[in-house]
């Protein structure tokens, strides 16, 4: 019969100990090395795009940023148009603080170094002599030297402000960028509920991104204030030259994970080199080491691991892979970027929990000894049983 021909042919074939199995269309392999190639093409493409993604998802994370100044007027009354008008002020001002910053460093430290050549000479005056000592020769020394001489890395600093000051271009299109997601910035509920009417998950974990790299932009950029803070004062106290510039340095680079506090700490050593001795080098490095380890090893990654809730290991080695596909910026949004990829890739689709497991810190892993946790409003019903009263009337 037809109903027979059916399920004849929708029958699953069976294994060969007679077990019903499961016939796969492509084998698991293939499709293992179709998507890893896929993933080759996607990233060769970011990495030839990396001008465009960027400043593009730079421009969306200070938006993220300063979202709630915008709910929060709105709260108080204030019309969609002065809302979206703050909104595009204050973005603008935090980027113009960020650049201002970078070109008023890189200024500073170009001026200043030229006037430790002297310095620079007598130490390695000092330094030849012991490394004949060791036998190591003159020729081999020379060459040391020349590659090593203050005047050239003056004149690198100084093209390199040079450089800066030649990204207008790619400066107008962030700015341009900037205002058009501040504008439209007032209608992001509405299309966020356009898509939650289909797509309810997806909304679910774009908010979790966006209040998570909300979260973790404000604990870092506390914590940063107070390393430089503490780093600048330190650093006054010991007389190093541009204290203050090194306070700005270690707080930008605490936004780099994991190797930040690495780059932050090399010029003001140097110069605690050049001003101090060897001795004055080691006092620097030794202060950086114990700020910067009470501060961002011992007390920031408790509030913002529930931010981020990646292990340190996927943490190090986002950082690794978005410095090298985007450079710079990179570096500095590895978090957000990584959390946007797992929100995408991993968070939305619930057969994507074994990836979840490997990706999350041991900080987000539920305790089993540990008490459920039990709602306001069921610790008000619980209150009521035990006083005999209505949950309305507690």
């Amino acid at each position: 019969s037809s109903g027979d021909a059916i399920s004849a042919h929708s029958a699953v074939p069976a294994t060969s100990d007679g077990a019903p199995g499961r016939e796969y269309g492509m084998p698991r392999a293939l499709l293992v090395l179709l998507g890893a190639a896929a993933a080759v093409i996607i990233v060769a493409g970011m990495q030839a795009t990396a001008w465009l993604i960027g400043p593009a998802f730079m421009a969306l994370v200070i938006v993220i940023a300063v979202a709630p100044v915008q709910s929060w007027l709105r709260g108080k009354g204030w019309p969609g148009w002065a809302t979206t008008l703050v909104v595009v002020v204050l973005v603008y001002a935090v980027l113009l603080a960020i650049c201002l910053g970078i070109i008023f460093s890189v200024a500073r430290l170009a001026a200043e170094l030229p006037q430790y050549a002297s310095k620079a000479d007598g130490l390695w005056t000092s330094a030849n002599a012991r490394l004949a000592e060791l036998g190591i020769g003159p020729e081999q020394i020379k060459q040391a030297r020349d590659s090593l001489n203050l005047g050239n890395l003056a004149g690198v600093l100084a093209a390199l402000l040079g450089s800066v000051a030649g990204l207008a271009s790619n400066l107008v299109f962030l700015l341009v960028l900037l205002g058009f997601l501040g504008v439209e910035s007032s209608g992001y509920g509405h299309r966020m509920r356009s898509i939650a009417a289909d797509r309810p998950q997806i909304v679910v974990e774009l908010a979790k991104f966006t209040r998570g790299t909300r979260q973790y932009l404000l604990v870092t950029t506390v914590f940063g204030f107070i390393v430089a803070v503490l780093d600048s004062v330190a650093l006054l106290l010991l007389g190093i030259p541009l204290a203050i510039t090194w306070g700005l340095l270690s707080f930008i680079t605490n936004y780099i994970p994991n190797i930040g506090f690495i780059i932050g700490v090399i010029p003001p050593a140097l110069l605690g080199l050049l001003t101090g001795g060897p001795q004055l080098m080691l006092i620097v490095i030794v202060v950086y080491c114990a700020i910067n380890f009470v501060v961002q090893s011992i007390i920031q990654p408790r509030f913002i691991g529930d931010a981020v809730g990646l292990s340190v290991t996927v943490t190090f080695l986002a950082l690794v892979f978005w410095a090298w596909l985007l450079g710079a910026l990179g570096a500095i949004l590895a978090i957000p970027l990584t959390l946007l990829a797992k929100a995408v890739l991993v968070d939305i689709d619930p057969r994507a929990k074994w990836a979840h497991a490997l990706l999350r810190s041991t900080a987000e892993e539920p305790d089993p000894n540990a008490p459920p946790k039990v709602s306001r409003r069921e610790r008000r019903r619980m209150r009521a049983e035990v006083s005999g009263a209505t949950p309305a009337q507690t």
